[in-house]
């Protein structure tokens, strides 16, 4: 299946863009490799606003996002996920606006197989610890910002906490992490998960008549057929897992160096991760045993 990602993204850095007549968007400068071309700051509505992932704490962010609401009214602060590329500036930016920061609260408890309940387990990386909003969102909850209706579906896998945002009157679903136009998104356990993840891309299908606006990147403009790659990314790097194990136990460093053969070494522990939560997922479902305890020593076997 071809490739439906776009790498030649080139966004303005320091003041909106116009997404549609009812959105705009302020890039953060906080390019990397795991965030791309920066974090994408949404301002919804027309005289009245919501903010969706005000992004990093950053001086010259906060100064263009502020600039960008231009003395209208912000009904909320909405936060897609706590990772602080998205959510570190909410409160300060809540607070200077007077709009209550709204996101899904505390992070819910991972739901793992006994062997994997162990600090060995690893990740967190880039989770917003601090984050704790003024009010909870549950899966459904509606918003109603200019008229326009904004609905919070808990859509988990890159993060248990993940929010995306439909906003039908304006023709634009707020996918944050879990559906982006550049890449597939990093799943690490113990607060992502592979079997959420693609239940996810089930829960936002229906809705690809939708623009996507990610959290990184520009707008996706054919969800659908980012989603159907997306499924089959990962079904085929699950056979390439049972393909390795195949060949005779091993440990999820070395599953990473047998399957990402063309990855630069800086994105390897990434990689890791992603080959972690597939392991996690094949132990779920019966399909290899890890022992009774994991650690990235432990050597993984086919059952």
């Amino acid at each position: 299946m071809q490739s439906p990602f776009r790498t030649d993204h080139r966004p303005t850095y320091g003041r909106p863009e116009a997404i549609s007549p009812l959105c705009q968007v302020v890039t953060a400068a906080n390019a990397g490799p795991m965030t791309f071309t920066g974090t994408r700051s949404y301002l919804v509505g027309g005289d009245e606003l919501a903010i969706i992932d005000p992004g990093p704490d950053d001086p010259a962010h906060f100064k263009a996002l502020t600039a960008a609401v231009d003395g209208r009214r912000v009904a909320a602060v909405l936060v897609t996920h706590a990772h602080v590329d998205h959510s570190q500036v909410a409160r300060r930016i809540g607070a200077a606006l007077s709009a209550p920061v709204l996101g899904f609260g505390p992070m819910p408890a991972p739901d793992l197989p006994p062997a994997f309940r162990s600090a060995a387990l690893g990740g967190g990386e880039g989770i917003d610890a601090g984050f704790h909003p003024d009010e909870r969102l549950a899966d459904g909850d509606v918003v109603t910002v200019d008229g326009l209706t904004v609905t919070a579906l808990h859509t988990p896998g890159h993060l248990a906490d993940h929010l995306s945002f439909d906003c039908p009157d304006a023709g634009l679903l707020f996918s944050g992490d879990v559906v982006m136009g550049w890449a597939s998104t990093m799943v690490s356990p113990p607060q992502g998960g592979l079997t959420a993840f693609l239940q996810a891309l089930d829960r936002l299908e229906p809705l690809a008549d939708r623009r996507f606006c990610p959290g990184h990147g520009a707008p996706v403009d054919d969800p659908g057929a980012v989603i159907r790659y997306l499924r089959a990314h990962r079904a085929a790097r699950t056979v390439d897992i049972l393909d390795a194990l195949a060949e005779g136990p091993k440990t999820v460093p070395e599953l990473t160096q047998a399957i990402y053969t063309d990855v630069p070494v800086t994105l390897l522990p990434a990689a890791e991760r992603n080959v972690l939560a597939h392991v996690i997922a094949l132990v779920e479902a019966g399909q290899a045993h890890v022992g009774a305890t994991y650690s990235p020593r432990s050597k993984i076997e086919l059952l």
